[in-house]
């Protein structure tokens, strides 16, 4: 099974620890043929300890001839066991599963079933031991030996058992020679001496069945205890004399006599290849010689007779199961593995091949502080997923401005799709990339661009194919088991109770450190590549516990391996993932290493919109916000590890009206507005791929396009269509034109600058000084943005007043008379300012940035942000906000006095011409104009320049005047009171039963007398008149005035349920003189009485509640 686990690779570096449990396999019946049914049933098996309920199996098989067959069709995924192999819980601790083989495999002719127990998702090792069953009622098993393989001096026995499940002739063979038999018995037993290695095969046959089973007595050699030459390396030692010689040594304390294998001797064990061995220096060692140049040799160590390795410092290796999915076009004439002739991985050898001729040997790596690190994982770069495939994209990386390429772990691991941090042979380079020389082809081509190349390490950590873990295991060399106690590289148990991973190993250990020393100095030495990022350097100490406190064990193994480096790299990069308390880091960074700086939360927090509780505060990002005094933190907003900032802003973003961060444009935009705001700030900064085009499918992206944490690691979509979008391209422009800022202006190494970035309105500032500036070198920087999803004001706070230039903008000059003066800025909207123009952006080809090419340009240096016509030469203009217009309308209607008043922020000689409602005249001003007695209407006043022709700027003016006043009252006769609607005037002198009352609003309620109330109302202009209003509150109708003289009469009702009211009027005699329907939704009907000669009138008053008669005198 350990086979087709090879190909399912889905490990990573937040996965991988280790929880393999041993349980106990029962099949009933013992004996079976293919087609009958059995039951199997496991104990000792503990679900919980995976944090599940449920167990599930996971089956295979062999044919006929003993090869693998295949996986049971319902398995399922290995992160998603199908619901049909579910184990059955019977309540006592055992879990039982029944099955018929021919028809559970869908297939006949099966020899062995192979099975194991596991979680329903298997990821980080939830699964048992592998258990094998023969299939057929006619069985032999052998007890003893128990091992395939024993270990026996010369002249002693091996005690021989076996039994079968029926009568059987039984017949032993040591060598091929028949040496001892037994007829018609169940069980056989011998004691046989051994004086030569041996190979013996039990033959037990039934009359119409033969079962056989093979084992092998080696008789430990006499190794030849010799001191090692000197100056030999562990692993292949070419011999500089002679192309047909090398040495090999291995590390292997505690071994008693290795054999070396391989295609020179047709993989056996041939006493001419056993290997010397230096005690004093727990190595064996052996000179080969024989050996072809230039040619494909392969290798392995036979251990103890028992272990078959690889050689741990291995520089390639073959895969007996992986090589297979490596195509040509990636590593041409990859060799074969020697399938039959033996098992596991093997080393590649080749002797005298032409060295690698480097092109580039002067270069010189970017500052720390320069930094612009650009991670990638080859395998979602490029479909090719090669060395060669990313050289030829470097023309795109080139462009974008990255100093430094980090590749994600490209030594060998385990299977072929991966992230690369299970690794397996830490020194080999991992072949589903490309070959070594195609790989030292990327270093030279992206050293000739200026480019590093850093290489991302893991050093905590290797899984169980590395050899230094299987040579002392518990489990006899195999994959899946526990460090063995006398482990010299690997801790039996992880200290750290948080974070596991895979086998842990031991950086307290001499051999562990020798080890990574050998291969820190490998890799810059062989592939010049310039430095390293380690993995999990918080794994790198034996102190028990999660990692996350102050550790100076910890310290010291990472200076020690620091300063081991720098003993022949002076200047390699050394960058840590390590995200321990700030106080261990300071040391660390003190010494002279970088640690990896995790922004991506409070950074996608202010892409997103949301600000509350300083969640989008990123100013530690700054290395002066840690108490640092080097640019030492290499921050980022996004890394391999990482949510990707657009998946959250287009499903999660903040919004506004029509401003929604959810729309892919306008987040787009803000990942322009976080550039500025990550690029500008001094340190060294990383890229995670396709950051810069705005990737945005998630890290959990799965391949059927689904979304699950179990697809961390999957294979993502690779986007190089994105170019083809114009927001994108815009974001890669504009990142890129960030980049070049950062790495080509001075000011952006400065460590005088502040973050003003914690707001809860999402308005942030960045601002940088240089004092050490001279001439034209820019001094000063003032970055503004609004990170909000509202339009906001801004205080900038420039540090000095002046002109300013707006360095994305073509350096588009801006006016600072005060330094304070707010600034509105738009949802996402953001400048750079600078006190002096970057040339940095300019195109060589139009250097005063008119946008007239040089060679048209007949006025080559006209200044930044000028207009100019078609010749490049600047064409006069002013600024719109040149001139200020006050407007004074009429105080009154008709008054005539309304005024214009124009002042200018430049002195020139001006003149404006004034048109509209009649008028036409013209004035010369310097300064300030005033035209007054302009009565209320439209005008249009024009500005020109003495001595400018063409130039004119007019301005659309309106002079008002005051509305009438208008009163509306609503009286509310239950609450006694008055609500009265205003307008007309700016301010209302209300004047009820006496008591004065001032107000500016449009609307005012007043308390009433129960009886009879006087209104008047005024404004502050006296033009605007008054309104008078007398307010009556009663239940009853009441007739006022009575006697009336002349006017109106004024009939005041209650509150009706109708509103229409029917008046009638008689003479005293009786004669209808009024029949009138009034609607009284004012509560007051006034009838004029002028018409009418004096004397006695009867006056009827119907409405909704009843008929009421008045008598009314007319005098």
């Amino acid at each position: 099974m350990k086979k087709i686990l090879l190909f399912a690779v889905f490990l990573a570096s937040s996965l991988g620890f280790s929880q393999v449990q041993n349980v106990t396999f029962s099949i009933d019946p013992s004996a079976f043929n293919e087609n009958e049914e059995i039951t199997i049933t496991v104990s000792n098996v503990n679900p919980s300890a995976w944090g599940v309920n449920d167990i599930y199996l996971w089956a295979w098989y062999f044919d006929t001839n003993g090869d693998f067959g295949g996986d049971s069709p319902t398995n399922g995924e290995w992160t998603n066991s199908d619901e049909a192999q579910k184990f059955t819980d019977n309540g006592n601790g055992t879990y039982s599963y029944t099955l018929t083989p021919t028809t559970f495999y869908n297939t006949t002719g099966i020899s062995r079933m192979g099975m194991l127990v596991k979680a329903k998702d298997g990821s980080g090792d939830k699964k048992s031991q592998d258990h094998l069953v023969d299939v057929g009622r006619f069985q032999l098993n052998l007890s003893s030996p128990s091992q395939n393989l024993t270990i026996l001096n010369s002249g002693e026995s091996i005690s021989i058992s076996a039994t079968t499940t029926e009568n059987a002739d039984f017949s032993l063979k040591a060598n091929g020679t028949e040496a001892d038999v037994l007829n018609n018995a169940t069980s056989y037993t011998n004691n046989y001496t051994v004086t030569q290695s041996t190979s013996f095969q039990l033959d037990a046959s039934n009359g119409s069945e033969t079962q056989s089973e093979s084992f092998e007595v080696i008789v430990k050699p006499t190794v030849t205890e010799e001191a090692l030459p000197s100056g030999l390396l562990d692993g292949l030692n070419p011999d500089p004399n002679d192309n047909t010689k090398a040495t090999l040594v291995l590390f292997a304390p505690e071994k008693e006599f290795v054999y070396v294998i391989g295609d020179f001797n047709n993989w056996q064990i041939d006493g001419q290849y056993l290997m010397k061995k230096d005690s004093s220096q727990d190595r064996f060692w052996i000179e080969l010689s024989g050996l072809t140049p230039q040619s494909n040799h392969m290798y392995q160590y036979l251990v103890d007779g028992v272990i078959r390795i690889a050689d741990p410092y291995s520089e390639v290796i073959l895969d007996e199961f992986n090589d297979a999915f490596i195509d040509a076009t990636t590593y041409p004439n990859l060799p074969s593995y020697p399938t039959g002739s033996t098992n596991h991985a093997v080393t590649l050898m080749r002797l005298d091949d032409p060295e690698y001729v480097w092109q580039t040997t002067n270069f010189q790596k970017p500052e720390v502080t320069d930094l612009v690190i650009y991670e990638l994982l080859i395998r979602d770069f490029d479909e090719l997923h090669s060395f060669d495939a990313v050289r030829d994209r470097l023309d795109y990386l080139e462009s974008l401005g990255v100093n430094a390429i980090e590749l994600m772990p490209v030594s060998e691991f385990d299977g072929n799709i991966s992230w690369g941090y299970n690794s397996s042979f830490h020194m080999a380079l991992d072949k589903y990339y490309g070959t070594q020389d195609a790989f030292k082809r990327f270093v030279d081509e992206c050293h000739s661009r200026g480019i590093a190349v850093i290489l991302d390490v893991v050093y905590n950590h290797a899984t169980g194919q590395n050899p230094y873990f299987r040579l002392w295991n518990e489990c006899g060399g195999n994959y899946d088991c526990a460090v063995a106690a006398d482990n010299p590289f690997f801790n039996v148990n992880s200290p750290n109770t948080a974070f596991s991973f895979f086998n842990d190993m031991d950086h307290t250990s001499q051999a562990t450190q020798d080890y990574v020393d050998r291969l820190n100095r490998y890799w810059l030495e062989e592939y010049n590549i310039d430095g390293y990022r380690f993995d999990f350097t918080k794994g790198f100490t034996n102190t028990v516990g999660d990692g996350n406190s102050f550790d100076q064990a910890r310290i010291d193994i990472l200076t020690r391996m620091y300063n081991e480096i720098r003993t022949y790299d002076t200047d390699a990069y050394v960058i840590l993932e390590h995200f321990a308390p700030n106080s261990e880091e300071t040391q660390l960074i003190n010494s002279g290493m970088l640690v990896w700086g995790n922004h991506n939360f409070n950074y996608n927090e202010a892409t997103l919109g949301y600000h509350d509780n300083g969640k989008s505060n990123f100013s530690s990002i700054s290395y002066l916000n840690r108490g640092w005094s080097t640019p030492s933190n290499v921050g980022y907003m996004e890394s391999h590890d990482e949510e990707r900032l657009m998946n959250k802003n287009l499903q999660f973003g903040n919004s506004d009206g029509d401003y929604d961060v959810k729309d892919l444009a306008t987040a787009l935009e803000r990942q322009q507005l976080a550039g500025a705001f990550y690029f500008s700030i001094p340190g060294p900064k990383m890229i995670w791929q396709f950051g810069e085009l705005g990737y945005d499918f998630s890290i959990n992206h799965c391949e059927d396009g689904s979304v699950d944490e179990s697809c961390r690691t999957s294979p993502k979509p690779i986007r190089w269509d994105y170019l083809d979008q114009p927001d994108r391209a815009a974001l890669y422009e504009n990142w890129s034109d960030l980049i070049k800022l950062k790495l080509n202006e001075a000011i952006f190494k400065s460590s005088e600058f502040t973050l003003d970035v914690g707001n809860a309105n999402g308005l942030k500032k960045i601002q940088i000084t240089d004092q050490s500036a001279t001439g034209d070198e820019i001094r000063y920087i003032t970055i503004l943005g609004n990170f909000g999803v509202t339009e906001q004001q801004i205080v900038p706070g420039f540090q000095e007043t002046g002109t300013w230039y707006n360095l994305l903008e073509n350096n588009r000059p801006m006016e600072i008379s005060n330094t304070d003066t707010p600034i509105s800025l738009a949802p996402g909207a953001y400048m750079i300012m600078a006190d002096q123009p970057s040339l940095v952006l300019i195109d060589p080809n139009d250097t005063d940035a008119d946008g007239v090419p040089n060679a048209d340009d007949a006025c080559p240096d006209t200044p930044f942000g000028a207009t100019v016509d078609v010749t490049g030469c600047e064409i006069f203009t002013l600024p719109s906000s040149n001139f200020a217009l006050k407007i004074s309308s009429e105080t009154c209607r008709s008054s005539n006095n309304g005024s214009i008043e124009i002042t200018a922020a430049q002195a020139l000689n001006y003149t404006a011409t004034l048109s509209g409602n009649g008028i036409n005249t013209s004035d010369s001003f310097t300064n300030n104009v005033l035209f007054t007695d302009l009565e209320a209407g439209s005008y249009e006043v024009c500005i020109t320049v003495e001595g400018i022709n063409g130039y004119e700027q007019c301005f659309s003016l309106n002079i008002s005047e005051p509305e009438n006043l208008s009163v509306f009252s609503a009286i509310d006769s239950q609450s006694s009171t008055v609500t009265l609607s205003l307008n007309g005037g700016n301010n209302y002198n209300i004047l009820l039963n006496g008591k004065l009352t001032t107000t500016n609003q449009s609307s005012i309620t007043l308390e009433l007398n129960r009886k009879e109330n006087t209104l008047v109302v005024s404004t502050d202009k006296d033009c605007q008149g008054t309104y008078e209003e007398t307010i009556i509150i009663s239940e009853d109708i009441l007739i006022h005035p009575n006697p009336v003289n002349s006017g109106d009469l004024v009939i005041s009702l209650p509150a009706l349920s109708d509103p229409d009211v029917n008046i009638s009027m008689y003479s005293y005699t009786g004669k209808m003189l009024l029949n009138k329907v009034y609607n009284q939704a004012g509560r007051q009907i006034r009838m004029n009485m002028d018409a009418y000669p004096g004397g006695i009138y009867i006056l009827r008053v119907q409405t909704a509640s009843g008929t009421s008669n008045y008598k009314i005198l007319k005098r």
